[in-house]
């Protein structure tokens, strides 16, 4: 999917999930898009952990362009452009890196840069929406603490959150939630997304 950083956006905020995906064994990995698209993902992030990441994401970004999908762990410039170059809609880091901010600045791509204190996702908040990380260190309690300082900026927690977590944190202020490894060892995915759909529209209501 192509489209403007709102309607990247609006993708991420509608699952209320958004799945990261770090595996180590690509032959594994079309099944596990697969199941996330028939269980309610709209959005997939793949991370530069997993080998031949940009032929997978290039992949799936013309085999499966109704999904929104991003790259997450990228703090480099070279980085950065290989994933837009590959098809990429959005791109994620774990903390502020104002190089790639300044590579992608003239693509209008989507730059998701993560912070933990204050004033780390404060510093990345022209874009309107930052990363939480690591999320779990301080919990949904520092979120609802994080949310009143940072009004406007949409904040998705990443790092050690499992899927059954979600809702809590939606009721924190999350605007979505990341979820590694442990979203796809559950049997109930699809459930577990539509209680994140339904917790989103209780808060907007």
């Amino acid at each position: 999917m192509t489209g403007s950083n709102e309607d990247v956006l609006d993708a991420l905020g509608a699952a209320g999930i958004l799945p990261v995906l770090r595996t180590r064994d690509p032959s594994r990995l079309r099944d596990r898009v697969h199941r996330l698209r028939d269980c309610g993902a709209k959005a997939v992030e793949l991370t530069t952990s997993i080998p031949g990441w940009d032929e997978r994401l290039a992949e799936f970004t013309e085999t499966m362009p109704d999904l929104v999908w991003g790259m997450g762990t990228v703090t480099e410039p070279a980085v950065a452009e290989r994933a837009l170059g590959h098809g990429a809609s959005f791109l994620v880091s774990p903390y502020p890196v104002p190089e790639v901010r300044r590579a992608v600045a003239g693509s209008g791509t989507l730059l998701i840069e993560g912070g933990h204190t204050p004033g780390e996702p404060a510093s990345v908040a022209g874009s309107g929406v930052a990363k939480v990380f690591p999320a779990h260190v301080g919990g949904t309690r520092y979120l609802r603490s994080l949310s009143p300082v940072l009004p406007g900026c949409r904040l998705i927690p990443s790092g050690g959150i499992g899927p059954r977590e979600v809702p809590a944190w939606t009721a924190a202020g999350a605007f979505a939630v990341a979820v590694g490894s442990a979203l796809l060892a559950v049997d109930d995915l699809a459930e577990h997304f539509a209680a994140a759909r339904e917790k989103r529209a209780e808060v907007e209501r």
